[in-house]
């Protein structure tokens, strides 16, 4: 079976921008916006800030879409980033192939988007076949051969290469690449993401591929050729865990693949035909086409042994952290140790005792002799403060404690926490910002009796909101609640997150704004991480 002859990029790139006026109008209409017609990329993103601002903000949008704060965020980013290539569009207008790829992204955003939010119906279908399909799956499995044909020859060694990868992500790692691979070939026992990352990591492509792939006319989506490649193989990524998961390829991951091969193998196939390199993409996918459904079964079991490849391709490869193991004689060196501080300490602490004793008695002796009398106890004991509380009027409740704390009272705060009342973190948000450092370090003293479940999203929300709108600067005493109670690792990762998010943000739409929201998600992380 023949392939049908493909549609030039001018017309896939009009059905495309038909699927996303018809889309923007059904989303439209969810947010409380009625239009008869959709219109440009530009107007689309206009029309869902009017939804934002009529709704009262972007988690009430997120709600209504059934999305996340991180899909919502994804979403507008893609749009974004199309409404940049192609603000407006007139039938007939020349088209790049940057231009359309950014098109079919937004699309495939508009897909996760509707199975998210099951009311939403919008067709997304573009013209494919089932020869189509097959040459897909051959492009997906060439995709791979040719990154494993890229690493072989960077390091043609396999025992270099084996203990180059134990550097890089572990023996455990390679250990099992081995188990889960074929015989003596580890890396077909990688994740396909962790094979890219190979590629993409930025030392392992300045040294070994950056000559390849810079050398071309492609791969210009992004500033960064190889930013550009990682988002292009996280794309295949994502494409190729659908296919392992027994889907078959929409014609939108059809139209991307038809598009992404070429301008990430062009660049290899140019080189074996000048002799820079010995991989020949050509005749890899060709070979991908041999026992093709075999080889998906193969991979599915694979994928099922190794347990998925959910995460996305990284910037660059996490080493392995080292931990120094003692030996024997180290440990009963610390034993040693150990036992003879305690029995200083035990020591010490009769000796203090005997003396304590000894001018005690004394002092009673000479009290006695002079016939004053010692009292045992003072008359009247000292009030708890409890009783201060009560003296004062302040009943023992969180809304005298939360006023104390906002008007910078630290006698009352600290006769609350005396009592051992506990606090949260968000009642110090009007004391963070009128900068009430006198309550913020007592309390900090007492950070085990802040018993607030997950206090930092909104937190650095809060923190965040105020860096942005009022122009307020990381201090030492925020700094000191954010390693607190915030340096642990599930708020790093999100926060990692969320910094990635508005780098991406700042990448695609470099305005002021931006680079200001960048800045401040850099900060946050480098003082919790």
């Amino acid at each position: 079976m023949t392939l049908s002859a493909p549609l030039n990029t001018g017309e896939q790139f009009e059905k495309s921008i038909a699927i996303i006026r018809q889309a923007s109008v059904e989303i439209l209409l969810l947010l409380n916006v009625h239009f008869d017609e959709g219109n440009d990329p530009r107007w689309f993103l206009e029309q869902l800030d009017v939804a934002r601002l009529s709704l009262g903000g972007w988690g009430a949008v997120a709600k209504r879409l059934k999305l996340n704060d991180a899909e919502l965020t994804q979403f507008t980013l893609q749009l974004r980033h199309l409404q940049q290539l192609v603000p407006h569009y007139e039938s007939g207008q020349n088209v790049t192939e940057n231009q359309l790829i950014a098109a079919l992204r937004f699309i495939s955003a508009l897909e996760n988007l509707r199975q998210k939010q099951k009311l939403l119906t919008y067709n997304t279908v573009l013209p494919s076949n089932d020869a189509q399909q097959r040459h897909g799956l051959q492009q997906l499995r060439a995709m791979e051969s040719m990154i494993k044909a890229l690493v072989m020859q960077a390091w043609p060694d396999t025992e270099r290469l084996r203990n180059h990868l134990k550097t890089q992500f572990g023996a455990d790692r390679v250990r099992r690449w081995l188990r889960l691979g074929d015989r003596n070939d580890v890396l077909s026992g990688m994740r396909f993401s962790e094979l890219a990352l190979l590629l993409v990591d930025k030392k392992e492509f300045s040294q070994h591929y950056a000559r390849l792939f810079n050398e071309t006319s492609g791969l210009t989506m992004f500033v960064d050729t190889r930013k550009t490649l990682q988002t292009f193989l996280d794309d295949i990524r994502q494409i190729r865990l659908n296919v392992v998961a027994g889907k078959p390829l929409t014609s939108n991951e059809l139209a991307l693949l038809d598009s992404y091969y070429p301008q990430i193998s062009g660049p290899v196939q140019r080189a074996y035909e000048e002799g820079r390199s010995s991989t020949n993409p050509d005749e890899l996918l060709t070979q991908a086409g041999g026992e093709l459904d075999a080889y998906w079964d193969q991979v599915r079991k694979k994928d099922r042994a190794g347990g998925g490849d959910a995460l996305p391709i990284g910037e660059s490869i996490d080493k392995p952290t080292t931990h120094h193991v003692r030996s024997r004689e180290e440990r009963d060196q610390m034993l040693s140790g150990a036992l003879w501080s305690a029995v200083g300490v035990m020591v010490l602490l009769m000796v203090i005792g005997a003396f304590w004793m000894f001018t005690s008695g004394g002092a009673a002796s000479v009290s006695r002799q002079a016939g004053v009398n010692v009292p045992i106890a003072e008359d009247r004991e000292k009030p708890s403060p409890k009783e201060e509380l009560s003296s004062m009027g302040l009943a023992r409740d969180e809304n005298n404690f939360r006023s104390a704390i906002d008007r910078n009272d630290t006698r009352v705060v600290s006769l609350f926490l005396r009592t051992g009342m506990s606090w949260k973190l968000s009642w110090t948000e009007k004391a963070l910002v009128e900068e009430h450092n006198d309550v913020l370090d007592l309390l900090l003293r007492y950070r085990l009796q802040m018993d607030e479940n997950r206090p930092c999203r909104r937190f650095i929300s809060t923190l965040t909101h105020e860096m942005v709108s009022n122009n307020k600067q990381l201090t030492s005493i925020t700094r000191d609640y954010l390693r607190a109670f915030c340096a642990r690792q599930p708020v790093v990762e999100r926060q990692r997150y969320d910094m990635e998010q508005a780098q991406r943000r700042f990448d695609a739409q470099p305005t002021d704004e931006n680079r200001k929201w960048s800045d401040i998600q850099t900060a946050i992380y480098d003082v919790i991480d």
